[in-house]
């Protein structure tokens, strides 16, 4: 079973289990860490993620992540946690909801001089991302981003 298609079974058995405790699923990711891999389920409430919320979630994914049709994937260790305050932004339904916040996208290339920007996201669309910074309207395309996160100042 490719990658993808793990992340899409782990998503639909997991979209049930946290609208039934009143959390959202965030994200689905399977990535290397090392010499291991970690399936990482990210969750997100309202009022905030407290570890009971991710214990719930694991202890009810993880006997299901015994079915056969897992057997092929490589072993791994499943981790559930809060999408958190600098939450990676990857899917539409992220951008959409991001709208007049504060984002950080992180450049392939340096651009303007700079590997990264941080300004209020606009819109993310056929374009590309249009963040306001410094006043300043800036538009740039996805194949230039490495990655979106929602920006936190502490």
């Amino acid at each position: 079973m490719k990658a993808k298609d793990f992340i899409a079974k782990v998503t639909a058995m997991a979209l049930p289990v946290c609208e039934a405790n009143g959390l959202d699923l965030w994200d689905v990711t399977f990535e290397k860490e090392g010499a291991s891999f970690v399936l990482t389920v990210f969750i997100d409430k309202d009022e905030g993620v407290f570890i009971e919320d991710c214990e719930k979630v694991s202890r009810t994914i993880d006997p299901m992540l015994d079915a056969p049709e897992f057997d092929s994937i490589p072993s791994y260790m499943l981790t559930v946690s809060s999408a958190g305050l600098e939450r990676r932004l990857c899917k539409q339904a992220h951008y959409d909801w991001a709208k007049g916040k504060q984002v950080e996208l992180n450049f392939y290339k340096a651009r303007s001089g700079s590997s990264s920007l941080v300004g209020e996201l606009v819109e993310h669309g056929a374009e590309g991302f249009v963040v306001l910074c410094g006043g300043e309207s800036i538009t740039v395309a996805d194949s230039e981003v490495a990655s979106c996160r929602l920006y936190f100042e502490f």
